[in-house]
């Protein structure tokens, strides 16, 4: 089966989930981690999810190419915690799983790095709740770009993950 088919067997459902390690390529998981990571540490103020953050960039990258990365990804992630209209969910920091809010925010860098405006704009909204975006784009583009000079290249069928989680219809509940 390939990539973009395992994608386009994501579900909406109560269990909707992806399973990390099984599903998506080291970038992916690299992007999901540390988003998942670095929001739980604005939402509660522990600085050991950003020291799993920072573990798995430089374990991924090393330490000098993690430096620029770990802020890129802090400024996109305080965008999307800022810009959003409701409350950003994520699976706890040591799940092997991602949920809906992950995989939009793996797709939606996935799409900036693949110049796919309209699949990028469309997660972009999802994840927020609403359609002021900008500034979570602009943190999304910074990341994307720094995660490529780092030779962290998401897969172009990262992208359909999140376009088919954008479909209208209820939001999937996380278990």
């Amino acid at each position: 089966m390939s990539e973009i088919d395992t994608f386009q067997k994501v579900r909406s459902s109560r269990d909707f989930a992806v399973p990390a390690a099984a599903m998506l390529p080291a970038a992916e998981r690299l992007v999901g981690v540390g988003f998942r990571c670095w929001l739980q540490g604005f939402q509660t103020s522990d600085i050991g999810c950003w020291e799993l953050a920072w573990d798995e960039f430089s374990r991924a990258v090393g330490q000098q190419a993690a430096k620029p990365l770990m802020t890129e990804l802090a400024c996109w992630v305080r965008a999307v915690q800022d810009s959003a209209e409701r409350r950003i969910e994520v699976f706890p920091a040591q799940s092997r799983r991602f949920c809906r809010d992950e995989c939009l925010a793996i797709s939606m860098v996935a799409a900036c790095q693949h110049s796919t405006c309209p699949a990028f704009r469309a997660c972009a909204i999802a994840l927020l709740g609403c359609d002021d975006v900008e500034e979570a784009i602009e943190g999304a583009e910074g990341f994307a770009r720094c995660l490529k000079e780092a030779g962290q290249i998401l897969s172009p069928g990262t992208v359909f993950m999140g376009a088919s989680l954008v479909t209208p219809g209820p939001r999937p509940t996380l278990c």
